[in-house]
C-alpha cells in the first residue's frame, strides 16, 4: 500500500513537471520568437540548443556518478535520433505550409495514430471506455483550438510525416527503456548529443528555408540571451519529464493528458498576453478536461478489471536501483545458501 502511494506521488510529480516545464517553455519561446518580443525566428536551431544543454547536463550527471551509463547499440540511438529530429522538422514545416487550424488537427490525430501503431507494433488493445474518452478529448481540444482549416498537398505530406515520426518516437521511448533496462534520464543522456549534433548542423539551413533569415545575421541582445538560457533550462526539465512520463505510463496517456498543456497555454495566453478567449474556447477546454477525467477513470477501471496485469509503469525489466539493491542483498547471503540454476541437459 505504501509503495502504491509513493508510486502515485511520483506519477503526479512527473506529470506536473512536464506540464509546468512545457507551458513555461512555450511562454518563454513566445517572448523570444514573436515580433513583439525578440524576433528570434530560428526554431530548429533553438531546439538544437535545447538538446545541447540537455546533453551537457547528462554528461555532468554521468561524470559525477549521479546516473549510470548503460549500453544501447549505436545504430538504435542514431535511428531514434533521426526519427525524433524528423518529428521536429516535420512539425516546423507543417506549421509553415498549412493553416494553424490544419496544424492543430494534425496534432490531434496523433492520439488515434499512436493507438493504431501500438496495436500494430505491440498488439496492444484498448477498452471501449478508453476509446470513447480519447474521442471526447480530441473533440474538446479541436473545438477550442481549430479555426480556419486550409491544406495543400506539400503541407499535407509534411503533416503526415510529422505525425507518424512523432508517434513512432514516443512509442520508441518506452520500448527502448524496457528493452535495455535503462532509465528515462540515462536514455535521454544518450540520445540528446546525437539529436543536438544533427540539429546544430542542419537546423540553420532548415530555419533559412522556413524564414528566409540566417541565424548569423541575427542581432543578439542581453534580453534574447536571457530568454534563450531560460528556454534551454526549461527544455532540460521538459525532455526529462517526457521520457519519464512515457516510461511510467504509455505514449497514448502522454498524448491525452498532454493536452492539459493546451488548456494551460490558452488560459495563460489570456492572462499574460491579452489573447482573446471566446465562449468556443472555454467550451472546448471544459470538454477536453472532462475527457481527461473520463480517460483517467477508464484506465483505472481497465486496471481493476485485469488485476493480473501489471501496471504499465511497472517495467518488465528492473531499474538501476532495483539491480543495485538485489546485488547488495546477494552479497550478504552466504554462498552455500544460494542455489545456482543450471540448464537442463
Amino acid at each position: 500500500m505504501e509503495s502504491e502511494k509513493k508510486s502515485s506521488i511520483s506519477d503526479v510529480g512527473a506529470w506536473a513537471m512536464n506540464v509546468v516545464s512545457s507551458v513555461g517553455i512555450i511562454m518563454a519561446n513566445k517572448q523570444l520568437m514573436s515580433n513583439n518580443g525578440y524576433a528570434f525566428s530560428f526554431a530548429s536551431s533553438l531546439t538544437g540548443f535545447h538538446f545541447a544543454v540537455t546533453a551537457l547536463v547528462g554528461l555532468v550527471s554521468n561524470a559525477t556518478g549521479y546516473s549510470a551509463s548503460k549500453h544501447v547499440p549505436m545504430w538504435e540511438l542514431i535511428w531514434f535520433s533521426l526519427v525524433a529530429n524528423m518529428s521536429i522538422t516535420g512539425m516546423n514545416f507543417s506549421l509553415m505550409l498549412n493553416s494553424v487550424g490544419f496544424y492543430q488537427i494534425s496534432k490531434l490525430s496523433m492520439i488515434p495514430v499512436v493507438c493504431v501503431m501500438e496495436w500494430i507494433l505491440h498488439n496492444k488493445h484498448y477498452s471501449r471506455e478508453v476509446k470513447m474518452s480519447v474521442m471526447v478529448v480530441v473533440i474538446g481540444v479541436g473545438v477550442c483550438t481549430v479555426t480556419d482549416v486550409k491544406v495543400n498537398l506539400k503541407g499535407f505530406i509534411y503533416a503526415c510525416l510529422a505525425v507518424l515520426s512523432t508517434s513512432l518516437q514516443q512509442i520508441s521511448i518506452g520500448s527502448l527503456q524496457k528493452k535495455y533496462s535503462i532509465g528515462s534520464f540515462e536514455l535521454l543522456s544518450k540520445t540528446a548529443p546525437i539529436q543536438a549534433l544533427f540539429l546544430l548542423i542542419l537546423g540553420p539551413f532548415v530555419d533559412y528555408y522556413l524564414s528566409g533569415k540566417l541565424i548569423t545575421n541575427y542581432k543578439i541582445s542581453s534580453g534574447a540571451i536571457l530568454c534563450i538560457i531560460l528556454s534551454c533550462s526549461l527544455a532540460v526539465f521538459c525532455n526529462v519529464s517526457q521520457y519519464l512520463c512515457i516510461g511510467r505510463f504509455s505514449a497514448v496517456s502522454f498524448q491525452v493528458l498532454g493536452h492539459m498543456k493546451t488548456v494551460c497555454v490558452l488560459t495563460l495566453g489570456w492572462l499574460l498576453f491579452d489573447s482573446e478567449l471566446t465562449f468556443k474556447n472555454i467550451m472546448g477546454m471544459i470538454i477536453a478536461v472532462l475527457g481527461m477525467v473520463i480517460y483517467s477513470w477508464a484506465v483505472e477501471a481497465e486496471k481493476q478489471s485485469n488485476p493480473k496485469t501489471l501496471p504499465h509503469h511497472a517495467k518488465n525489466s528492473m531499474t538501476e536501483e532495483e539491480i543495485r539493491l538485489l546485488k547488495d542483498g546477494l552479497e550478504k547471503i552466504p554462498l552455500k545458501d544460494v542455489e545456482l540454476s543450471e540448464p537442463e541437459g
